[in-house]
Order: structure tokens, then sequence, then C-alpha cells
């Protein structure tokens, strides 16, 4: 199913479920003015599609030391494919995104100190066959962060 395949009341559903996901079915339907079984019906249809999902976020202050950075990737565009496969399972990058520009891919990762870092861009990354230059840059402090857009941790 496409976005083209979702009605107004679709997209006012998932407007309020990312707003706040604990909200009860009872209250989207009376802000939405339709029954609670259409909304139960609805919500469980987008999930059988894999158009939400409902899941647990950690927060960026849960008291542990460490800081996100973004690996930005120089490679030879027929190996993108074969380097994605690679990184993509990794569980320290939280976002990979083909980009176009400079830089072929950006990895954003979580990292505990410097030397993580390092091992990751230099020795994971720069390694790969097709991959000509990495660079890194580390976030200092946060100004905005939508966990719709990319969940990190």
């Amino acid at each position: 199913m496409t976005n083209a395949n979702l009605d107004a009341l679709d997209k006012k559903l998932i407007g309020l479920l990312a707003e706040d996901a604990r909200i009860s079915n009872r209250k989207i339907a009376a802000d939405l003015d339709v029954t609670e079984g259409t909304v139960r019906s609805r919500i469980k249809r987008l999930e059988r599609d894999n158009l939400i999902r409902f899941t647990a976020i950690t927060t960026l202050s849960r008291g542990e030391r460490f800081r996100i950075a973004f690996i930005r990737v120089q490679a030879e565009l027929e190996k993108i494919p074969d380097i994605c496969k690679v990184l993509e399972p990794d569980p320290n990058i939280g976002a990979l995104i083909v980009t176009m520009g400079r830089f072929n891919l950006l990895a954003i990762t979580i990292f505990n100190d410097l030397d993580s870092l390092h091992a990751m861009a230099s020795d994971k990354i720069l390694s790969l066959p097709g991959v000509h230059h990495v660079e890194t840059a580390i976030a200092i402090s946060t100004v905005k962060y939508d966990l719709r857009v990319a969940r990190i941790l």
C-alpha cells in the first residue's frame, strides 16, 4: 500500500498517533468523529500493511555518555548497494541514507568514545571496496530532534 491509498481519515489518525501513540481509541474516535470500531480496524489495517508500527523509543537524555556522529561517505556509485548491505545490519548505525552531492551516503551513528567512532569510520567503512573518502562530524548539542525522522537509539 502506498501513500496514495491513504484517505483523509487514515492521515488524521496517523497524525494523532504520531503525536501520542498512547492516545486511547476512544479519544481518537471522539476527535475524528468516528466510532471506536472504525479506529480499531483502521489501526489494525495500518499495522498489517506496515504503514505504522508501535515501539518504545528511548530519549537522548537517558543518562548514558554517548555522542551522535554523522559519517559522510564518498564512494563509487555502482558500489553503493554493496556498501549499504554491509553497513545496514550494524546496530550502531541508526540511519543510513543514500544522498546526492559530494558524498553518496550518510550514516548516523552513536558512539561512546572517539576510538569506537574511528573504528567505525576508518577501519570498517573506509576499508570497504569502492569507498574513497570518509568524513565525520560529531554533534555537540541537539537543538531539535524529531524521532519520526530517524530513530537513532
